[in-house]
């Protein structure tokens, strides 16, 4: 079996990532291990039959990896960049915290370059940082059994503190804070659904439970179609008529006869209610209507930064009518559809209704996410190639030389390119399914060749620290998130729904979102959550390097 891996890498690449995801899968209470984590401890075992992967392979999927991810996050991190400084904060809080606790785990537990930076990947739950870290040791010009030795320690510190520091970051954000401030998360999120509008349905413009249902005329008869939808609060469009066997599209002034045949599409609650003032329902009946359900990236620089409600209140009925808001995405992740959310740049806006009218309206919004989910590979080996070229570039600091490497310059380039693919329609695309492949992928075979470059003599470091390097991990993950809360509650006084949501994107945690949406009863967290964790997911694998630096010259 050793002769046989050795000979075919390529074989315990993905054995190492289907078992690790597979072990990933297991669950403890809220807390679950994780594909990549998973990966890794697999190939850390796999690795110890004397497996090796070609380092150039390595560097190429973790280029694809962080590429994508700045691509993905771009938009959303230049928007907060602007106009997010409150939770923003939260996130230089974590970055400037963590890099405080590394160096002084360091100093005191004499943790050499690898094992300090696997301690910033794993209690900050920020796996990038690996690949910035193991290619900053990479540069330090030391012979190859040093440099590998090196990065098999910032895998196995990894692999260790990770798990610490993901279940500190659960509990706290979950269950731990919600007592230290003496607030019931529950009660205080729905609190805050309320005040941003929940159960406001005459002026809520987004309708999770969209209906199309056909009714004989009845009491509407007589009535113009623009007095019957505003008598429905404008909830609901009679977007088509039947007439003596002819079907037409409605406008406003069109006049509703006796023996017309509607076709009514809104919220279904407010087709119930309007349904009185109707005839019987046609449930046998069909009239046929060209409907469409699109995706949006807000791109207009007029609509970022309204609320929802401020959306439908500013667009002209001709523009807003029949057309509703279906979904809300933000960095992959349901925003809560309620009126006072503010919309920001490089949400994904799914509209539901007539194809021409959302056609219209979403021209309003920005460009339209194609259908076809073509990848743009010019766009994308470009876009690698340039940010391969900025790692080239390096400063010196201190005596100490600091360049971006080949992750820093990936994560700089896709973030570029991220935010002017969603402003410009017809430049190069990577749909967010391509993207998705591309991080998981790239991140689970990275890891991979990682944990099987670390050798037999990776666990090394376990036996050499003991407890200790556990518990680094679990201070590194709670006192950033304590001086979150304190700082956001007492000080920004952020909402406690948004500030445990930003506390667990300031970790890039997703882990913790989970949890905190389950605990809070809706999904308000997310709403802070996304601001912090596209702000460090971008700073915190810029400290790989940092950390590799700083304790190699000089601790």
């Amino acid at each position: 079996m050793n002769g046989f891996f050795e000979q075919h890498g390529e074989m315990a690449l993905f054995l190492a990532i289907a078992l690790g995801h597979l072990v990933g899968r297991l669950r403890l209470g809220p807390v679950e291990l994780g594909g990549v984590c998973g990966t890794l401890l697999m190939a850390l075992l796999i690795g110890q039959l004397g497996v090796r992967v070609d380092p150039d392979l390595k560097s190429i999927f973790f280029a694809l990896f962080i590429f994508a991810l700045g691509y993905t996050g771009g938009p959303q991190f230049f928007a907060n960049i602007r106009s997010g400084w409150r939770f923003g904060m939260l996130s230089l809080i974590e970055v400037f915290t963590v890099l405080a606790l590394v160096l002084g785990a360091a100093v005191l537990l004499q943790l050499n370059a690898g094992a300090a930076s696997g301690l910033l990947a794993g209690a900050a739950t920020e796996s990038a940082v690996i690949g910035t870290a193991s290619e900053a040791v990479s540069r330090l010009g030391l012979d190859t059994p040093e440099t590998q030795a090196l990065q098999g320690q910032i895998a196995t510190a990894y692999s260790i503190t990770y798990l610490f520091g993901l279940v500190t970051i659960v509990v706290f954000t979950s269950q731990i804070a919600p007592l230290l401030v003496g607030i019931d998360l529950r009660s205080a999120a729905g609190a805050l659904a309320r005040k941003l509008g929940e159960g406001e349905a005459e002026d809520q413009p987004a309708l999770p439970e969209l209906v199309g249902r056909s009714f004989r005329a009845g009491r509407a008869a007589g009535m113009s179609v623009s007095a019957f939808e505003a008598a429905a609060d404008n909830a609901v469009t009679v977007v088509r008529i039947s007439r003596l066997g002819e079907q037409t599209e409605t406008s406003p002034a069109t006049m509703i006869g006796a023996e017309d045949e509607l076709l009514l599409v809104g919220r279904r609650e407010a087709i119930i209610a309007a349904a009185g003032r109707l005839g019987q329902e046609l449930g046998d009946r069909r009239i046929d209507l060209p409907v469409a359900s699109r995706d949006y990236v807000l791109s207009q620089r007029s609509m970022a930064g309204r609320t929802l409600a401020e959306i439908r209140r500013l667009a002209p009925l001709d523009l807003r009518r029949g057309v509703f808001i279906a979904r809300l995405q933000r960095l992959g992740r349901d925003i809560p559809l309620l009126p006072e959310v503010v919309l920001q740049s490089g949400d994904v806006v799914r509209l539901f209704g007539p194809e021409r009218a959302v056609s219209r309206a979403g021209a309003v919004l920005g460009r339209a996410v194609p259908a076809d989910d073509k990848t743009d590979f010019i766009m994308l080996g470009t876009g690698v190639l340039i940010g391969a070229l900025l790692g080239l570039v390096g400063v010196e600091l201190g005596g100490i030389h600091l360049t971006l490497g080949v992750g820093g310059g990936c994560l700089l380039s896709g973030l570029v390119f991220g935010w002017y693919a969603s402003r410009h329609a017809a430049t190069g695309v990577l749909p967010a399914s391509a993207a998705q492949i591309l991080k998981d992928f790239g991140l689970s075979a990275f890891i991979a060749c990682v944990g099987f470059s670390a050798g037999p003599e990776a666990f090394d470091l376990v036996r050499e620290y003991g407890i200790w390097l556990p518990f680094a991990g679990m201070l590194t993950a709670l006192v950033p998130a304590g001086v979150s809360l304190f700082v956001g509650h007492k000080l920004l006084k952020i909402e406690l729904p948004f500030l445990l949501g930003a506390i667990a994107g300031q970790q890039c945690s997703t882990p913790a979102i989970s949890a905190l949406v389950n605990t809070a009863g809706n999904s308000t967290p997310v709403v802070g959550y996304t601001v912090t964790y596209a702000i460090s997911n971008v700073l915190l694998p810029l400290l790989g390097p940092i950390v590799v630096g700083l304790v190699f010259h000089l601790v």
